[in-house]
């Protein structure tokens, strides 16, 4: 199994919409492990790991996000793997 780990940064309306809550959701239904936090520039960081196919579809879900979300860019980086327990919220 080939695993990814990836930044992505999300901007658009997605503050203050339930984006965060609905990341963690979807990345635990995926089996992704990391975290989503808000930034002071109104973007969301996303770190996502895990097998690859279920990171590309977190990833690839970011550009949708939760229904009162208006995602404007989603920008990704490749990081080396990290180890996280579960997928949380900071």
């Amino acid at each position: 199994m080939k695993t990814l780990c990836l930044r992505c940064y999300v901007s658009g309306r997605v503050q203050g919409v339930g984006f965060r809550y609905a990341t963690a959701e979807k990345a635990s239904a995926l089996g992704v492990t990391g975290y989503v936090r808000n930034l002071p520039d109104r973007r969301v960081e996303v770190l996502a790991c895990g097998e690859e196919r279920a990171v590309t579809a977190l990833r690839d879900w970011l550009w949708q996000g939760p229904q009162l979300a208006r995602v404007g860019d989603v920008r990704c980086d490749t990081l080396p793997q990290q180890n996280f327990h579960d997928f949380r919220i900071d």
